[in-house]
């Protein structure tokens, strides 16, 4: 039988593990995925929105991606779904939230939430996947989001240290 060996954590000189700085990393990447696409989306910065699909010109941020579930299991809905005003504001506010939450370190277990929901739910419209049973980016992302609410992960290299923060469980 083997033995194991417990080593303690080396921690930084203020006090941090390292993991915490790792987990901070995440934290602050996928908070600019998501914040990226807000603006992407918003002002048609031509990455994956073109200048004349922005959401200021008059396009519709849920339209490509809800339309191209058609054929999916459950694509009826999500299709039926796209291009609806309520369905625009809600999925780019959602984006500018989880994002802006996420790379300021305020509010991250609301945004690692609401960020997993809305992962599973454009993870749920693409069924069947085309390349996994059932596994693919945003069940993975979606993971990482619940890892970064247990891990606390907005009190390194973020503002979740603030005195507010700190006393009000929603701001966490």
């Amino acid at each position: 039988m083997a033995a194991t060996i417990n080593t303690p954590a080396r921690h930084t000189a203020a006090g941090k593990n390292p993991v915490d700085y790792v987990w901070a990393i995440a934290r602050i990447s996928i908070g600019w995925v998501f914040l990226w696409a807000f603006l992407d989306k918003t002002f048609g910065w031509g990455f994956a929105t073109p200048a004349n699909r922005a959401w200021i010109e008059g396009g519709s941020p849920t339209t490509g991606f809800l339309k191209g579930t058609g054929e999916n299991a459950l694509g009826g809905f999500f299709s039926a779904l796209a291009g609806q005003a309520w369905v625009d504001w809600l999925f780019m506010a959602g984006l500018l939230g989880i994002g802006a939450a996420l790379v300021l370190g305020v509010g991250t277990r609301i945004a690692a939430a609401t960020g997993t929901l809305m992962l599973v739910v454009m993870w749920a419209a693409e069924l069947p996947l085309a390349n996994n049973p059932f596994m693919d980016d945003h069940i993975i992302y979606a993971i990482v989001l619940i890892g970064l609410a247990l891990a606390n992960a907005g009190t390194t290299l973020g503002l979740g240290n603030l005195p507010l923060v700190q006393r009000s469980p929603y701001l966490k």
